[in-house]
């Protein structure tokens, strides 16, 4: 278990930023902890499946407190690196899903309604993994007719199956198992092996341009 509590290369969470985000938490009672730092995950960093990076030290936790947006494995990281800086077990999940509802832009950008890999966070608490996907901030739940997920580490809170009109919203297709750390070269063979024909660009930045 004490693999999934050591800062590494990507959870760095000694870092300023990621400190910043867990001050106020550090005395709380565990799921309170857990439920906080989840809300602050999932709402103060915008979800745009579009900032994707192919250079190592953009998927550092401590560049994405930094910035105000990411994709769902930027803020899982951010998420279980402020969960380990608390001393709570955590480790990320990737996966492929399939996105049913307001997927036009996405598949126009990539040519598919399939996301791979997909990033989830899988928590250790009261004896058991649970599993938590920080994804989608409120706004854009609300935008969707989507209900918001919340985690405070008593069940899993995974991607929603069905918007509020039940119709089909996500759906996991794939499991690519769990990692200690981010998988950084494994992250760019998936998306180069999902999406072999669109048409990219890396800026000098080391950011995706479509």
């Amino acid at each position: 278990m004490n693999d999934y509590l050591q800062e590494t290369y990507y959870f760095d969470y000694s870092d300023e930023g990621i400190q910043s985000l867990v001050q106020d938490l550090k005395e709380l009672p565990i799921h309170e902890k857990i439920g906080k730092l989840f809300l602050k995950v999932r709402d103060q960093w915008r979800y745009n499946p579009f900032v994707i990076y192919m250079s190592k030290e953009k998927y550092k936790a401590s560049f994405i407190a930094s910035n105000p947006e990411g994709h769902c494995i930027d803020k899982s990281s951010l998420f279980i690196a402020g969960l380990r800086a608390l001393g709570i077990p955590a480790r990320l999940r990737l996966a492929k899903v399939i996105n049913h509802i307001a997927a036009e832009g996405l598949t126009a950008k990539l040519g598919t309604h399939y996301i791979a890999p997909h990033g989830i966070a899988e928590v250790h608490v009261d004896g058991k993994w649970l599993k938590a996907s920080t994804a989608f901030n409120k706004t854009l739940c609300d935008k969707y007719n989507v209900d918001a997920l919340y985690f405070d580490g008593s069940e899993d809170s995974m991607l929603q199956p069905y918007n509020r009109d039940d119709l089909q919203y996500m759906e996991y297709v794939e499991d690519y198992g769990h990692f200690t750390d981010v998988p950084y070269d494994f992250i760019v063979e998936t998306f180069n092996n999902q999406y072999p024909d669109i048409n990219i660009e890396v800026s000098d930045q080391g950011r995706i341009l479509f």
